[in-house]
């Protein structure tokens, strides 16, 4: 039931048309989007470590540490057009020392929240670096993105709570509830909502379909990650069970795409999800 109602696409779409919150923190003359340097021992682990995600989600993309340019172009796309310019990309990077001066500087939290649970954020950042283990996610307190899958629409989603938690008047008390029991599923549910309202918008129906296909699943996991709180000795098998039905939802709804009959679509030239053009 819950996966039947969510991700409910947001239509029409209308992006943002304010500021983050006070005060810039991109650094002066830092770039926005950053990419980690190649290392093969390292991303090699990282292989290893993401087998399950992969066969969870069935998408050797997920946690595959090689983030091709059409991916950071989607993403980036999405950022300039919501206004989020000054939400940090790292692209498969381990960045602990930049990380803690960005939660420094993230003024839009206020600072009881960013030096209590925002230092411990970074903390597991610091000691469980994604770029072994994986897990694609939004920083709230940093307000960074970070990605480790190859894949555009995982990336959207990413953006889409970074959208989502700048909409909020109190941005730390909104992220720390997403700690709470029941709390993630409605996180998760606005930023795939948001996902699928952005390609319905552009017109692009193999994205959206592809979108289907990844993000159900995944929410999915987050159902039975919420069975897990209460039996964490068997959190894998909730996961799975939680995904399956995810990936039923998502295929199923995927099907029910249909392509438009006339000439839908941004302006002629502008990137899609799949790095291809439209002409009218």
């Amino acid at each position: 039931m819950a996966l039947a109602g969510s991700g409910c696409a947001t239509v029409p779409y209308h992006a943002l048309d304010r500021a983050y919150g006070p005060g810039p923190v991109l650094a002066p003359g830092e770039p926005q989007v950053e990419q980690g340097r190649p290392v093969s021992v390292v991303d090699g682990l990282g292989q290893l470590f993401s087998i399950p995600s992969k066969l969870i989600l069935w998408d050797r993309r997920v946690d595959n540490h090689r983030i091709g340019s059409n991916t950071v172009m989607v993403l980036r796309s999405y950022l300039d057009h919501n206004r989020l310019t000054n939400v940090k990309v790292r692209v498969n990077q381990y960045a602990p020392g930049p990380e803690f001066g960005r939660l420094v500087r993230n003024r839009a939290v206020g600072a009881g929240w960013r030096y209590t649970v925002g230092v411990l954020s970074w903390v597991v950042y610091a000691i469980l670096p994604g770029r072994i283990i994986g897990g694609d996610h939004y920083n709230p307190f940093s307000h960074t993105i970070n990605l480790y899958s190859d894949h555009p629409a995982i990336a959207l989603h990413e953006g889409a709570h970074a959208r989502d938690l700048t909409c909020r008047t109190y941005k730390g008390t909104y992220a720390v509830a997403g700690m709470l029991p029941l709390v993630p599923l409605y996180h998760e549910s606005i930023a795939t909502g948001d996902v699928m309202g952005y390609l319905q918008e552009a017109g692009n129906r193999d994205s959206e379909r592809e979108a289907y296909r990844i993000l159900y699943p995944a929410y999915g996991t987050y159902i039975g990650g919420e069975f897990a709180r209460w039996n964490p000795a068997v959190g894998l098998v909730w996961t799975v069970a939680g995904a399956i039905p995810g990936h039923v939802v998502g295929r199923y709804r995927a099907r029910q795409v249909r392509d438009p009959d006339g000439p839908v679509g941004p302006d002629p030239g502008e990137p899609l999800i799949d790095g291809e053009t439209v002409d009218r």
